[in-house]
């Protein structure tokens, strides 16, 4: 009730007000994505190196307020259908370079190369005894069994390529899908001869192969060909006694070849996690020991799908000011507000114009008006009819009082109604004329 007491003018002013500040509020909630305090990610298989470098994500994230939730998984082939599934909870997965065509993930993008993860092709010496005990050609894998990865993995599609690269037949071989726990398990108890296994140097699971003396790591003596034969490879060297100091394992520098671990999401994934993401995968690798330190991650190169914006010019240009100096979520709301700011900067200058362009429309109403005000005076000079002219501006009169007076033309709208009494006071001084005559 109380606004009765509130003049019209300052009643549409404060509509007008309520209105430029509801629009950024609105656009702030519906427009612009929530940023989620909860992201999950699809880690590989347990004990794998995508769960590794997941785990210490995580540690970082919650840093930041962000809970990250690990979900196992068979490795990249299954992460990527995870992350085509639009009904699938996951927010973003690594996945290993060269195991999937791009065109049948359309929603997919590249964030980062987090990491190399070399091809590891582990043998029992006792397989090979014929060849010296050891392992130098793939053509030397004909008549082995041989543990490809598990289904699902960048493993088996790494090993078939190279398999298939050597034109080698895989019905020369009796191939299994292991992962990588049972592939050692096997190759220790002698039921297959040969492992290939993709991890970093740092998965746990590498123990478990050079623990044991009968087994050892082929040195792929072309691994700088398969790089240039297979573009998505590079090629690494693992250094003497990387894996074990104490036990000189490797005991000489080997050749290796290498995909890289790239992390990935879908293309509609929020600036903000994207800066995120960057951000903590930085500090995770920081510090990595290993062949992954040596290859200045994370890295726009070598990446199949398509580079997400923000990720690429965090890499060309690192952290924006507000992520650099502020807590992420205070530099999340600080970027939201900004988005609403700084266009309502460009816009209220605009508002300048709004008394203009209301004058003017408050103007031609009033040029209507004395459009029938100069007809009427027009026709009074010439009839003698006076009674109906003075109805006819009567009712125009009447019309002009019931108009909306505009604060911003007020003298327009008297001189108006002063022209309007002038033509009446005319027209009464010619009808008493004619009543003396």
């Amino acid at each position: 009730m109380a606004i009765t007491f509130i003049p019209r003018r300052w009643q549409r002013i404060t509509l007008i007000v309520f209105l430029v500040l509801a629009l950024p509020v609105a656009v702030f909630w519906f427009y612009i994505p929530q940023t989620p305090s909860t992201l999950t990610i699809a880690s590989g298989y347990e004990g794998g190196t995508y769960e590794q470098f997941a785990q210490r994500l995580q540690k970082e994230l919650k840093k930041e307020g962000v809970d990250l939730i690990l979900q196992r998984t068979q490795g990249s082939i299954d992460n990527l259908n995870l992350l085509k599934d639009p009904n699938s909870k996951i927010d973003f997965a690594l996945f290993q370079s060269g195991v999937a065509d791009p065109k049948k993930y359309p929603n997919i993008v590249s964030l980062a190369g987090i990491f190399y993860e070399p091809l590891w092709i582990w043998y029992r010496v006792e397989s090979f005894r014929k060849e010296g005990g050891k392992l130098s050609q793939f053509n030397q894998l004909i008549g082995k069994r041989i543990s490809i990865g598990n289904h699902g993995s960048g493993t088996q599609v790494l090993a078939k390529e190279l398999i298939t690269a050597n034109q080698i037949s895989f019905d020369s071989m009796k191939v299994y899908a292991l992962n990588p726990t049972e592939a050692a398990k096997k190759l220790q108890q002698g039921e297959i001869d040969v492992a290939f296994l993709v991890s970093s140097t740092q998965a746990p699971v590498l123990k478990s192969f050079y623990e044991n003396q009968n087994i050892h790591l082929m040195n792929l003596n072309h691994a700088e060909a398969y790089s240039k034969i297979l573009p998505y490879l590079s090629h690494v060297v693992v250094p003497r006694g990387l894996l074990s100091i104490t036990k000189d394992y490797p005991r000489e520098d080997l050749n290796l070849v290498s995909p890289t671990a790239v992390l990935v999401a879908r293309d509609d994934i929020s600036p903000a996690i994207v800066s995120l993401l960057m951000r903590a995968s930085v500090r995770v690798l920081k510090n990595d020991p290993g062949t992954e330190r040596d290859a200045n991650f994370p890295s726009s190169e070598r990446l199949e799908f398509p580079q997400h914006i923000d990720a690429e010019i965090y890499l060309k240009e690192g952290p924006s000011f507000l992520y650099s100096n502020l807590p992420f979520w205070g530099a999340v709301w600080v970027g939201r507000f900004l988005k609403i700011f700084i266009p309502l900067l460009v816009i209220f200058p605009f508002f300048a114009y709004v008394p203009a362009l209301l004058r003017y429309s408050f103007r031609r109403r009033l040029w209507q008006f004395y459009k029938e005000l100069k007809v009427i005076e027009r026709i009074s000079i010439t009839e003698e009819n006076y009674l109906n002219l003075l109805n006819r501006l009567e009712q125009l009169d009447k019309r002009v009082l019931n108009l909306k007076i505009s604060t911003l033309a007020p003298k327009e709208y008297h001189d108006l109604r002063a022209h309007i009494n002038f033509a009446r006071s005319r027209i009464e001084q010619s009808i008493d004329r004619l009543s003396r005559t």
